[in-house]
């Protein structure tokens, strides 16, 4: 967005694997630092490590990176923004805050609550050191609000993310029917595979369809569960082993495909193919996949909180539906019994991501976030 209004843009980042990276980012400047310092220690600590890393990427930019910014960008850790402030010709710093850390773990016990103190505290102090703040959300901008008490005096902007559609029009859709088998009802859920994005409802309901249709109807339908996976996080190794033992359980696994890490070329694929996404989570901060689906003409069955709120109207570009497997079932079995419906909410979700949710429109008021900061 920013170098198509000329900026030169540099990003900084502790870990970047080109293979397993946004295609995007593929055209961009991205420099690595401080990568030697652990993810996690025996596995824990992993909100400290990532702290940590930023701050050492931030201090090498200062210290040894030779560059001289004119503002700096930062998204989700906040850590690196007093450090920042350091620098010796003080320049500001936007940050895009996608959702409060401290809400995407459990306290379990008493130890991991007085773990998290400092780092909660941390959060709060440096997120508001930042000279301007952006939410990717009205929900995200009400939890913040809501966390951040001693913030309250802080109203962020909402800076809707949006996509790189010229990625969809060049991109030539993979050939996938190697993958996936050639279905009339072919239902998509694209999500990471992390027990917060409840993919299990997915599979719970279309064990629930199944018993809304007629055998021929049924042998039509196929769901595939496409994720982000990495082998290096624990989570997405055990929770593709606990969805496909869920699958077996519920005597869908004939009916399921799972795919791990696909390309973009796949991605395109499938939403050309799919007659509708369920996009399963619960408050979302927004969710960039509804947004994919419906400009690729695909309906959308999403949970009625977080994000999607804001994102998909509901029996126009899609449903919006009670995280309960009866209910997205039911919304199912309207797209099996409506041929029409498809491309219907599909023609509506394309018009309603070029209205509200553009790149032209991303590039424009992030412009004037940073104009406003250098001047």
């Amino acid at each position: 967005a920013l170098r198509a209004r000329g900026c030169r843009v540099q990003i900084w980042t502790s870990h970047y694997d080109p293979e397993r990276c946004f295609a995007e980012t593929r055209g961009l400047d991205v420099r690595r630092a401080a990568g030697w310092l652990p993810r996690s220690v025996a596995g824990r600590g992993h909100a400290l490590c990532a702290a940590l890393r930023m701050a050492l990427v931030a201090a090498y930019v200062l210290v040894l990176s030779g560059e001289r910014p004119d503002v700096f960008v930062c998204d989700q850790v906040s850590a690196c923004i007093p450090v920042l402030r350091l620098a010796r010709i003080r320049k500001k710093v936007l940050f895009y805050c996608h959702f409060p850390d401290q809400l995407l773990t459990k306290r379990e016990s008493f130890l991991k609550r007085i773990y998290r103190l400092p780092l909660d505290w941390l959060e709060e102090y440096t997120t508001g050191m930042a000279d301007c703040i952006v939410v990717n959300s009205r929900f995200t901008a009400g939890v913040f609000k809501d966390t951040f008490k001693s913030l309250s005096h802080i109203n962020p902007d909402v800076l809707y993310p949006s996509l790189n559609i010229s990625s969809f029009e060049t991109i030539i859709p993979a050939d996938i029917t190697d993958l996936v088998p050639k279905k009339k009802f072919l239902f998509l859920s694209i999500n990471r595979y992390e027990r917060k994005k409840n993919l299990p409802l997915a599979l719970e309901a279309l064990h629930e369809l199944r018993g809304r249709l007629d055998s021929h109807e049924w042998n039509e339908v196929h769901l595939v569960v496409a994720g982000g996976y990495d082998k290096r996080v624990l989570e997405n190794v055990e929770h593709y082993e606990e969805l496909r033992r869920l699958a077996s359980k519920l005597s869908v696994n004939d009916h399921v495909t799972f795919l791990r890490s696909f390309t973009d070329e796949q991605k395109i694929s499938l939403l050309n193919n799919s007659v509708c996404v369920l996009y399963t989570p619960s408050n979302e901060h927004f969710g960039i996949v509804p947004l994919e689906a419906m400009y690729m003409r695909c309906p959308v069955i999403a949970v009625n909180s977080g994000g999607p709120l804001e994102s998909i109207l509901h029996n126009v570009t899609g449903f919006l539906c009670d995280p309960l497997p009866t209910q997205f079932s039911e919304a199912m079995e309207k797209i099996v019994r409506d041929p029409l419906l498809k491309d219907s909410m599909g023609a509506a979700g394309r018009v309603r991501v070029m209205e509200k949710f553009s790149s032209e429109a991303f590039t424009e008021r992030l412009y004037q976030y940073i104009g406003r900061l250098i001047q």
